[in-house]
């Protein structure tokens, strides 16, 4: 079990949203607004339905995290024709700038041990893998093991 990908990825998924939960309650967020407030970030002027389909969320769970940054003064939301356009406010900003940075803050931490040759091959295989996956079956629900 030790030596499997699934025990490394599952650590440093648990070291990353540890820290990531840290950096983000420092603006008042929830890790579970991170990836909604990058994706609104680099694809300003989105529609919820994008932001939903692109980072694969649930309808209801994609309107509450949206709901909440809005209420929360995070995303603006302004409808347009038919639908509803979202947008950074000011302080969500700031907090997009803090969401991009933790990714790179936290790998620099975690990857103390490597040097940048390491870093760089880890991540060529990483990419490898990434690239494979996506052509098996492992990580679709209906997979039996």
């Amino acid at each position: 079990m030790f030596q499997t990908l699934a025990y490394y990825v599952t650590v440093f998924h648990r070291g990353f949203t540890s820290y990531t939960t840290r950096r983000l309650q420092e603006l008042g967020l929830h890790f579970g607004s991170l990836f909604p407030l990058l994706y609104v970030g680099k694809h300003p002027g989105c529609t919820q339905a994008e932001l939903t389909e692109a980072l694969g969320l649930d309808w209801g769970y994609s309107q509450r995290t949206v709901t909440r940054l809005v209420e929360e003064g995070v995303l603006t939301r302004e409808k347009k024709g038919r639908a509803y356009r979202l947008d950074l406010s000011a302080k969500g900003q700031e907090a997009f700038q803090v969401s991009h940075q933790v990714f790179f803050d936290w790998d620099a931490q975690a990857l103390t041990a490597l040097d940048a040759h390491e870093r760089e091959q880890l991540f060529a295989l990483l990419a490898k893998a990434t690239r494979k996956e996506a052509n098996s079956t492992c990580m679709t629900p209906s997979a039996a093991p």
